[in-house]
């Protein structure tokens, strides 16, 4: 009765997957309301769904900051797909920034978008246990980050520092101006509407472009690249960190015996979402070639079995060739997670009850195929109909019907 109600409660919580792409599509929706609002407001309007009550210059305003709030929300939802803290706060407070943005925009069209932030919001909230993992940046990244922050600082004190020797940085602006023509110098769009009147002011210039577009090709690199390939090897099949960190009622398969755990990874390739925890790189790197969903580490590590989502499995399935490992990896498996139904195979008869103490639900062992066939050969009762559900999918009627 636990293991079916602790699969019920599994069962109820809402899918980390769904609120993120329901925080995708509010950022999307933002977006485009926003352009559409902005075209709106540049034909004159009507005084919006509330009849003037909104003032045009707010409406106006809140239809260019709708994109932003937009382009910041995928940002932020990029970070959920990560399982960040710091994303899911920036998430919750955009999706109801961007609920407000639909309703002072006051169009037909902005009415979707609060719709969208009033659904996404509650499971927003709902679902904040499954996004507790800190930012840990990498000090290449922090500093690619201070490296861009640096160049747009020195920049911008010291076009604001050479104010006179600039046409177009002056008046109570200057430093704002200063900031644009740090960030389009830097970025190679140049649109010329600052220009440098004396020479140490060009090669003043000359400097924020080398340094600004070093600065933005780094972060580019480091930051961003990696954001990139996890998104082609996702594509490809290939397992990614946020691949296995949205994992919702998946199998576990914890470590590698050549003896079953083959046959039971070719089982599982046929549409059953699982990730096979193994601590040998050279396996790892050869089961990923063939596209399986593969964790190198060590199955009894507390940490990385919480990283690939024991607490939210369906099933852990433990078959080695090494008794004494698996009953190891069965305990701490247990641990983590009372609720998880647990199967395993004992390679040695004698070990089953070990195993069942260590915690396990179902032990299957080489005797229990010996019995079996002795059974047959002399006319067993039901021993026919249950060889004929294990020949025919072995591994349904495991996790479905023990």
């Amino acid at each position: 009765m636990e293991i079916h109600m602790g699969r019920v409660a599994r069962g109820r919580f809402v899918s980390a997957r769904i609120v993120v792409w329901l925080t995708i599509g509010v950022a999307l929706l933002s977006i485009a309301t926003g352009l559409v609002s902005t075209g709106l407001s540049g034909t004159g309007g009507n005084g919006g769904l509330f009849g003037g009550i909104i003032p045009d210059v707010v409406r106006t305003t809140t239809a260019y900051t709708s994109t932003i709030v937009g382009f910041l929300l995928l940002v932020a939802a990029l970070g959920l797909r990560r399982g960040f803290r710091a994303a899911w706060y920036a998430s919750t407070i955009l999706v109801l920034i961007a609920a407000i943005h639909g309703i002072l925009q006051s169009t037909p069209y902005s009415l979707l978008l609060v719709a969208g932030s009033l659904v996404t919001l509650p499971m927003l909230i709902r679902t904040r246990h499954r996004f507790e993992h800190p930012i840990e940046p990498t000090t290449t990244q922090i500093a690619a980050a201070s490296a861009v922050v640096g160049a747009q600082l020195y920049g911008t004190i010291g076009a604001y520092t050479l104010r006179q020797y600039f046409d177009g940085i002056d008046g109570s602006n200057a430093l704002f101006e200063a900031f644009y023509f740090t960030v389009v110098t830097a970025s190679t769009v140049g649109y010329g509407d600052i220009q440098p009147t004396a020479p140490f002011a060009q090669a003043f210039g000359m400097t924020v472009i080398i340094l600004g577009t070093g600065s933005f090709a780094a972060a580019l690199g480091v930051l961003f690249v990696p954001m990139v390939e996890n998104s082609f090897a996702s594509a490809l099949g290939r397992t990614t960190d946020t691949n296995i960190e949205l994992m919702e009622n998946h199998l576990l398969v914890l470590g590698y015996g050549h003896l079953l755990t083959e046959w039971i990874v070719d089982e599982l390739a046929n549409g059953t979402e699982y990730a096979l925890v193994i601590d040998d790189e050279a396996l790892v790197n050869e089961l990923r070639s063939k596209n399986r969903t593969v964790i190198h580490g060590d199955p009894t590590d507390e940490e990385l079995l919480e990283r690939v989502g024991i607490e939210r499995a369906q099933a852990v399935l433990v078959a080695t060739d090494d008794d004494a490992d698996d009953a190891l990896t069965v305990l701490t498996a247990r641990q983590l997670n009372p609720d998880v139904r647990i199967v395993a195979g004992a390679t040695d008869h004698d070990n089953v009850k070990k195993f069942r103490r260590a915690g396990a639900d179902i032990v299957v062992s080489p005797a229990f195929v010996g019995r079996m066939l002795v059974k047959a050969a002399l006319g067993g009762e039901h021993v026919e109909e249950l060889a004929d559900q294990l020949a025919g999918d072995p591994l349904n009627q495991t996790l479905d019907d023990f």
